[in-house]
Parts: structure tokens; C-alpha cells; sequence
């Protein structure tokens, strides 16, 4: 993910050690050397060597461990790589996995075409929602979506007529159907899906008119 500095900003204070480490994975490790041990292991067949991935705990453990203001954390997509981040400074607090658009491949270019916006965009409103589990609405179209919108008419890539779209959101899936996440196929018709789970997690550090998102292509 294009993002600069993963291991400073709010990890300055880390180890030396740790700052050649991406921020998560540092904090994982921080907060692993904290808990309590679970059941013992199986025993490891001598001669291999098992190397277990950390258990990711849950944001709101990563954002109260670090001290951190709900008001310093905003969202990072990457597209090309299916990724939502969730982010503070530099620093990046967890990803999760999402899907876009059903044509997932550039910038939204009117209504109707099905693709997920590119840009930065703030945040409208959030509500919980009978069939999608939650809904954040992402403020699209802002003025930069109006102005590329317009340069497109007057270039011809887009029919005169043309409209120019909206309700595009970050929203969950109906209940049950966290496997369209797994799946990694793109079905949406222009919103950022997530398991239900992670919808919960990045649902209390939403606030409309404050958080930002950022989505790449």
C-alpha cells in the first residue's frame, strides 16, 4: 500500500528494532508480549520450524493501546489490492479485506457505470442497515468529482447526457454472507464492501464531517 512511514509517526517511540517493521506488525508483537498464554501448543516435530502469524487484536485495543483521539483517524483504500485501511498519522493501525465495484478498473465516471470513486472524500452520515448491516455514506459527488465529471463531457469520454451519480458508501453484507468478502470478487455497485465483523470494528471511529477516506486506484 502506497502509504509513507509505516513504522514512524505514531511508532516513533518504539524500539529501534521495531521501526524496520510495518506499524501493525509491530504493535501486534508489542501487544502479544502483554497477554496472558493460552492452551499450550502441539508439540513441534523436531527439526521443522513452525513460525505461527500474530493473532490481530481487535481495533479498538490497538486505537486504546496507543492512546489515540478518534478525531486522528481516517481510512485508507487501496483498490489494486483489495485492501481497507485503517489509519492514524503514518501509521497503520489494521487492514481488512473489501471489494468494489463490479468493474473495479479506474475512476468512477458517471451513474450506472459500476465503478468504485478514486480520491479523497469525507464522511456524510453512518446508520445501521436492515439488509447491509451498516451504511457509511461517503461524500461523493465533492467538488473534485464534479469538476473531473465535467472536464470528462467536454473531453467526449462521457455521453452529454450523462449523469453523474451518488449513494456510494462503505457498507456490510446481509447476514451470513461474509463469504462474498472471502470470495474476492467484485460485486458491488460502486461501494466498498466488508465483513460485518470489520464494519463493527471501524463503525465507532466513524464521524461524519471529520473522518476522511482516501481510495487509490
Amino acid at each position: 500500500m502506497a502509504l509513507p512511514g509505516t513504522a514512524t509517526g505514531i511508532a516513533a517511540d518504539m524500539r529501534a528494532s521495531f521501526r524496520s517493521m510495518p506499524f501493525a506488525a509491530a504493535m501486534l508483537f508489542a501487544l502479544s508480549c502483554s497477554t496472558q498464554p493460552g492452551a499450550p501448543a502441539a508439540p513441534i516435530p523436531q527439526g521443522e520450524e513452525v513460525v505461527l502469524p500474530p493473532e490481530v487484536p481487535p481495533l479498538a485495543r490497538i486505537v486504546d493501546s496507543l492512546g489515540l483521539s478518534t478525531h486522528t483517524i481516517r481510512f485508507h483504500v487501496d483498490k489494486s489490492e483489495r485492501l481497507f485501511a485503517v489509519v492514524a498519522g503514518d501509521a497503520i493501525l489494521k487492514t481488512y479485506p473489501c471489494v468494489l465495484g463490479e468493474v473495479p478498473v479506474g475512476d468512477k465516471m458517471m451513474q450506472g457505470d459500476r465503478k468504485t470513486p478514486e480520491g479523497e472524500f469525507g464522511i456524510r452520515s453512518k446508520r445501521m442497515h436492515d439488509k447491509w448491516h451498516a451504511f457509511v455514506w461517503i461524500d461523493y459527488p465533492n467538488a473534485e468529482s464534479h469538476q473531473r465529471f465535467a472536464q470528462r463531457k467536454r473531453d467526449g469520454l462521457i455521453p452529454a447526457n450523462a449523469k453523474i451519480g451518488g449513494e456510494i458508501g462503505i457498507h456490510g453484507v446481509p447476514e451470513g454472507m461474509d463469504h462474498w468478502i472471502d470470495a474476492g470478487v467484485d460485486w458491488t455497485f460502486g461501494c466498498i464492501a466488508l465483513k460485518n465483523a470489520d464494519m463493527d470494528e471501524i463503525y465507532p471511529y466513524i464521524m461524519a464531517g471529520t473522518t476522511t477516506i482516501t481510495i487509490v486506484p
